[in-house]
């Protein structure tokens, strides 16, 4: 994917928060970079600070912690969804979490300076108070329907729901990361697609 058609994609993007004129897209997109990580490639890593926000044009990233040597995955992002060690990246603190390309992934960026830059911008700082105010908002409603997900559904109801949202997920993820990231075994992950696949 060429950088036009990666521009092309992230306008169609972050039209779900907010939306450019051209003359203001002309502005804005000077601010913006380029980059792509290899897979088993880290975007974030425990103890650094995350310095950009992303929006994926192609592939797929994976969100875990490392506890007494075992990795947890919490999260995957795929194309034309947004990424980031976000309090991290909006606190300037240390990240807690490492992110993780799953396959050869493009991105486009937004770097912390240069998103404070925008917010000071006579022409683009209210639409970029804005976008601010929306992917802080889709955060947190991200975050809150996974904490729901494991205190209300089981395993199987928490496969269900991603075998309807994600369909290709189980071509592109490994097994043991899915079983990880529903809260199972991959032994148990095994037996629950057997058996909806009996339904």
């Amino acid at each position: 994917m060429n950088k036009q058609a990666q521009l092309e994609a992230f306008r169609k993007g972050i039209a779900q928060f907010v939306t450019f004129n051209d003359t203001e897209w002309e502005v804005f997109t000077p601010y913006l970079s380029f980059s792509s990580l290899g897979k088993k490639e880290n975007f974030a890593v425990e103890g650094k600070v995350c310095d950009y926000m992303c929006f994926i044009t192609r592939g797929a990233v994976r969100y875990y912690h490392i506890k007494d040597g075992q990795e947890i995955t919490g999260y995957f992002s795929f194309e034309n969804e947004w990424m980031s060690a976000y309090k991290s990246f909006l606190k300037r603190t240390p990240n807690t979490n490492y992110i993780q390309a799953l396959e050869e992934t493009a991105l486009v960026m937004i770097s912390y300076q240069n998103l404070q830059q925008m917010l000071n911008h006579p022409l683009l700082a209210l639409k970029m108070e804005r976008f601010g105010r929306l992917i802080a908002e889709y955060y947190i409603c991200c975050y809150e329907d996974r904490v729901t997900a494991f205190i209300t559904q089981t395993p199987e109801e928490r496969y269900i729901i991603l075998e309807k949202t994600a369909k290709d997920i189980f071509q592109r993820i490994p097994q043991h990361f899915i079983a990880n990231f529903l809260g199972i075994t991959p032994v148990s992950l095994s037996r629950i697609r057997k058996r909806t696949l009996l339904q």
